[in-house]
């Protein structure tokens, strides 16, 4: 694999990103992850997943800034769909439990391959966020679960400030189920993989089976809601300027879009 490196361990596969320097999402990081996935799920000596990042300081910044600006909207919306619909419908079909083992900066895009786990374990250290609107783009498919997980108000803030927050008050808000010292964080997440792996599979497969359906919320329906507004919203001059912006690493001029 190009972009990840997969292992088991003890009944426990591993799944690290290694897309360097920050872990940015590509349709092809996506389908590699989806595959690990599948991987995992059909081998019969898995019993759980990890999710973790091979790049010190970085869990996953987040969509391809650079790749977004110079897609067409057919390209957009393919890569929307893989990470929105694919990849939850491969957490979704999973057999085993899943756990994302989050440190540094976890933004945007990130934050949806983070939460599509069972649980997400954090360091001490990590940041979370959903900057998408400062680069005049939406988090869409976090308006169809965030309100739920943490509340509407609570959820608004998030989304439409793109503030971050650290470790401490995403478990806080339900986000985040542990939060470990950094030092300690992957050995913590592996040994609540095991203590998971240990379980009854085929009960467990059951009632993981039962809890992801009780909890879907109709998600398939809404999701791709959210797939047409991130469409609409890459197309507007704002996005093209926002997204500009940051691969120039320069404060946008939102006037100068509007004009």
């Amino acid at each position: 694999m190009k972009f990840l490196r997969y292992a088991v361990r003890e009944q426990v596969a591993e799944i690290h990103l290694c897309h360097a320097p920050v872990n940015a999402l590509d349709v092809e990081m996506l389908d590699e992850l989806i595959a690990a996935l599948a991987q995992a799920d059909a081998d019969p000596g898995v019993r759980a997943v990890v999710l973790a990042s091979d790049l010190p300081g970085r869990f996953c910044a987040g969509l391809d800034m650079k790749k977004l600006l110079d897609s067409t909207p057919a390209r957009i919306h393919r890569l929307l769909s893989t990470l929105y619909v694919k990849l939850y419908d491969a957490q979704f079909n999973l057999s085993k439990p899943s756990i994302a083992v989050v440190s540094g900066a976890v933004r945007g895009g990130g934050m949806t391959v983070a939460v599509s786990c069972d649980m997400i374990v954090a360091a001490d250290t990590a940041t979370f966020g959903y900057p998408e609107i400062d680069v005049g783009v939406l988090p869409a498919v976090h308006y169809v679960h965030l309100p739920g997980v943490i509340g509407k108000h609570r959820a608004f803030d998030l989304l439409f400030t793109g503030r971050t927050f650290d470790a401490a008050q995403a478990q806080g808000l339900g986000l985040v189920a542990r939060v470990e010292p950094e030092a300690e964080l992957l050995e913590q997440a592996r040994g609540l993989a095991r203590s998971l792996a240990a379980k009854p599979p085929q009960v467990l497969a059951m009632g993981r089976r039962a809890f992801v359906f009780s909890n879907d919320n109709d998600y398939r329906r809404r999701v791709a809601t959210a797939v047409e507004v991130f469409c609409n919203a890459a197309a507007t001059p704002e996005a093209r300027e926002g997204l500009r912006a940051f691969v120039e690493k320069r404060a946008p001029d939102w006037q100068a879009a509007a004009r």
